[in-house]
């Protein structure tokens, strides 16, 4: 019966031996290679994810390329990203197994914890909108809303619709999410989604008879939220001189400009 410790001994015996005689003859090519063929013999998990979701590790290089030695010969043989992921700020960020959790599925990505750090590497100019336009959007964690690499969630996981009805499309028309306070609009918004915090001005103009009422809000309230118009933008200068000197203001004959007095 031989125990371990004799294993252990034939086993350096042997090696050193192939050693000698490799010194000895001169014939370091007669050492057996490997090839890519020969990985899946034994690691049947890494060549079948790879195969599936392997990007740029499947079609580029090989498992050789990566994996350059195997044990016992070299005992060192996984691979540091570095080895050949750099030249950008995203490639020297550490602990790449923390989101890339499998290198054999590098872009199945997975997102654990608070970041932001991280993201910021490839998403510039969305830190640059949260940084200029602050809101409570700017002090949460990316992976606070994008709970998933390449996720773009629904405004309503967090809040709630301004009116029944309302879908995505409409919460970005007027909102960008990187910064959510800054309202802009197109010029054919409809007027029910400016309803939603307008209800007073809105009821008013719907319920007008005078041409206001067939008007896109934004036809007056031009592209900047809040913005209140001149009558003059449209109207010009309708009256005489001596007229437009004792009534300076329209609103003093006309009234309101959602509920006009003709």
């Amino acid at each position: 019966m031989i125990n371990k410790l004799n294993r252990r001994l034939i086993f350096v015996g042997l090696s050193l031996c192939a050693t000698f005689l490799v010194a000895a003859t001169g014939r370091a090519e007669d050492t057996p290679q490997l090839s890519p063929a020969d990985c899946i013999k034994c690691h049947a998990n890494p060549p079948r994810d790879i195969a599936a979701n392997g990007g740029k590790h499947r079609d580029v290089v090989t498992c050789l390329d990566c994996h350059q030695g195997h044990p016992p010969a070299d005992r060192d043989n996984i691979p540091k990203c570095s080895d050949c992921h750099t030249g950008t700020s995203h490639f020297e960020l550490e602990g790449c197994l923390n989101c890339h959790t499998n290198p054999h599925t590098p872009l199945q990505i997975t997102l654990n914890g608070d970041l932001t750090a991280q993201c910021l590497t490839c998403h510039t100019e969305q830190i640059e909108q949260l940084k200029q336009f602050p809101s409570k959007h700017t002090q949460l964690a990316c992976s606070n809303c994008h709970t998933e690499h390449g996720l773009i969630p629904e405004c309503f996981n967090c809040h709630s619709p301004h009116q029944e009805g309302q879908v995505m499309k409409d919460c970005v028309t007027c909102h960008q999410v990187h910064q959510p306070l800054n309202v802009t609009y197109p010029d054919d918004v409809e007027n029910i989604h400016c309803s939603a915090c307008h209800d007073v001005a809105y009821d008013l103009l719907k319920a007008s008879p005078a041409k206001h009422s067939q008007l896109y809000c934004a036809t007056c309230h031009q592209q900047t939220h809040k913005m209140v118009p001149e009558c003059q933008m449209c109207h010009g200068i309708p009256h005489p001189e001596t007229i437009m000197k004792k009534f300076p203001k329209c609103g003093d004959c006309h009234g309101i400009a959602h509920d006009l007095n003709r």
